[in-house]
């Protein structure tokens, strides 16, 4: 019998990086197995490699912060908690897991290879869930051994006594993370409800804050359940609701949402929670995750109840603030409606207001919200350089915050001054946690340039972030459509139509790729498709024009390139119709798309050439 009719045996797995960590979220809520991971690392890290990943490592560890100096700071970690108005994306948790997989893949490719075993995954926080497949996914299994497992057990493992034992332990420790996951069995289900309301209270809003909305959505529903509005403050309960619905709708769960806030409407007469309760609702039908479902007419009539009200608070530092952000909200519903210059209008007077009545210095990023959603509808009004004014304003009141470095960087690119849009971009990407945007962004100014390679580099690292970014996606499936790597690109097409199917992008990508793979039936109806669904896609009706010119239609592919060219002039596609124009038989026009494309690109030898032949 020779050797290789043995079985063969799994290898060894590398050493442990630490003891099996519990991921059951009843123990410390959100991140309870990454702040574990972290806490044990980052005492024998190297300084350098914590200070790098500072943000990240502090997030998912709360009770390690002695552990972690805070080298990289935004303004909103320095506020009072009543002026951090600014709700994170349901993808800032994924940024922070990009953000720890790169600090364990650093740090074990100095220590070596190690296995991590998690256990109770089943209980676990969908945090850590999402860390877990990143480690996967963005770690050579090589260099670290992902290992998870599921105590079958009953349900009720701990006795009442033992779980309330365990969970007053944990209480006594005095630490945010056993907050967020440990309540007293007798507190929640005996005698002692109203002390339960007070711990599931800190844990809802400090888990909205992190932007951890599925734990918010699950404690705070908890938390209502036992907390009577008749029996505890208006305000308190107020805030239950309000944190819960929020997190609600930023998951997508807006009917859920907006029953809460219909609630409260029953349950209060105040003032400000019915104002609150209105905008809250506007927010909902103008932003509704389902494009189909937006309902900006009803969205107006609800933000205007909210400005009725808030316009009659007495106090004007209150109504300065709340009116501020209603008139903000309305102002995105009129930009909905297609009147940006009412809307424009509208957050000027909100600015005008804070100016007025607020003290200085108080409420920061309200104003600088303002000052941002004013960039982008002077932006829309066609007066950029007044929107760069904006944006430099809006970045130097918080150098921390990431977002706003690529609002300005993708400002400075329509500008045309792309090397400073890249410096926009790289700044992104070094003061926040890892995101896919800077680098998709910067891709699109290195393709422009000539420089594929890059590009592809850059796109490749946004997918690596998030595999699930449409819009890079789309951009990488036509960049390897460019290069004749068909196979990759169609790949690219079909995953991001998966999420997205009615993505425009998406199908001209597809179309441009059925074109060049000889499928000229499913390359029109791609692009036709892309057409119904965004008339002005530019790149849809050069790339039909071309399937057009290339089938025997040139009529066809004039009155194609003719649209494209709508947004203005553009040497190439002017070349391309007036190579339509003369198989058509139109010399006339022909010579005069090229004459005009020439002065344009003078340095274009083809266009040159083109204009010369006859």
């Amino acid at each position: 019998m020779s050797l290789g009719s043995f079985p063969q045996e799994d290898p060894p797995l590398a050493p442990l990086l630490l003891p099996p960590v519990d991921a059951d979220r009843r123990l410390r809520g959100p991140y309870t197995a990454a702040s574990a991971i972290v806490s044990a690392l980052v005492p024998d890290a190297r300084p350098e490699l914590v200070a790098r990943y500072d943000t990240e490592l502090r997030a998912v560890a709360p009770d390690a912060h002695h552990l972690i100096p805070l080298r990289r700071r935004s303004l909103t970690g320095l506020l009072p908690k009543a002026e951090r108005i600014l709700v994170h994306a349901p993808r800032r948790t994924l940024r922070l897991s990009n953000g720890i997989a790169e600090f364990l893949r650093e740090h074990l490719a100095e220590t070596g290879p190690r296995t991590l075993v998690v256990e109770n995954v089943h209980e676990a926080d969908p945090t850590d869930r999402e860390l877990l497949a990143v480690l996967r996914r963005r770690i050579d299994p090589g260099l670290l051994t992902v290992v998870t497992g599921e105590r079958v057990v009953p349900e009720k493992s701990l006795s009442p006594e033992e779980h309330d034992a365990l969970a007053d332990a944990l209480e006594r420790e005095g630490t945010v993370g056993a907050r967020l996951g440990a309540i007293p069995h007798h507190r929640e289900h005996g005698t002692q409800p109203h002390r339960a309301v007070e711990a599931l209270c800190f844990a809802v809003e400090w888990c909205l804050e992190a932007g951890c909305h599925d734990a918010a959505v699950e404690l705070g529903s908890r938390a209502l359940a036992l907390a009577d509005p008749q029996e505890i403050q208006e305000e308190t309960w107020w805030r239950l609701a309000h944190s819960t619905a929020t997190a609600l709708g930023a998951l997508g769960r807006e009917p859920e949402a907006e029953a809460l806030f219909d609630r409260a409407r029953r349950e209060s007469v105040s003032p400000v929670t019915h104002a609150a309760a209105a905008y809250s609702t506007a927010m909902l039908k103008v932003r509704d995750h389902d494009p189909a479902l937006r309902d900006p007419e009803s969205a107006l009539a609800w933000v205007n109840q909210a400005i009725a009200i808030s316009g009659l608070l007495p106090d004007p530092r209150e109504r300065a603030f709340k009116l501020g952000f209603d008139l903000n909200g309305r102002a995105l519903v009129e930009l909905r409606l297609g009147r940006p210059e009412r809307a424009f209008d509208l957050v000027q007077e909100a600015i005008d207001l804070a100016e007025r009545d607020l003290p200085p210095g108080e409420h920061p990023i309200h104003r600088m919200v303002l000052l941002a959603n004013r960039a982008q509808l002077a932006v829309a009004l066609g007066r950029p350089e007044e929107a760069l004014e904006n944006l430099d304003t809006v970045v130097g009141i918080d150098p921390g915050y990431p977002d706003y470095y690529i609002d300005r960087g993708n400002l400075l690119h329509r500008l045309g001054r792309d090397q400073e849009a890249v410096a926009d971009y790289e700044t992104a990407m070094r003061v926040g946690p890892p995101f896919p945007e800077p680098y998709y962004n910067r891709a699109e100014i290195r393709f422009s340039a000539g420089d594929h390679e890059g590009a592809l580099a850059d796109l490749d690292h946004a997918l690596e972030l998030d595999p699930e970014f449409v819009d890079g996606l789309a951009n990488r499936a036509g960049l390897l459509a460019a290069l004749g790597e068909y196979g990759r690109a169609r790949a690219d097409a079909e995953a991001g139509l998966r999420i997205d199917p009615r993505n425009p992008y998406l199908l001209c990508a597809l179309g441009q790729i059925e074109m060049a793979q000889g499928r000229p039936e499913r390359a029109r109806a791609a692009f036709d498709h892309a057409l119904d669904l965004s008339p002005t896609l530019m790149a849809a009706w050069a790339s039909r024009g071309m399937l057009a010119f290339e089938t025997g239609d040139p009529e066809g592919a004039v009155a194609d390139f003719t649209r494209a060219l709508e947004p203005g002039a553009d040497p190439a596609l002017l070349f391309n119709r007036a190579m339509a124009l003369r198989a058509a038989g139109r010399e006339e026009e022909a010579v005069a798309d090229l004459t005009r494309a020439l002065d344009l690109a003078p340095d274009d030898e083809e266009i040159r050439e083109a204009l010369h032949r006859p």
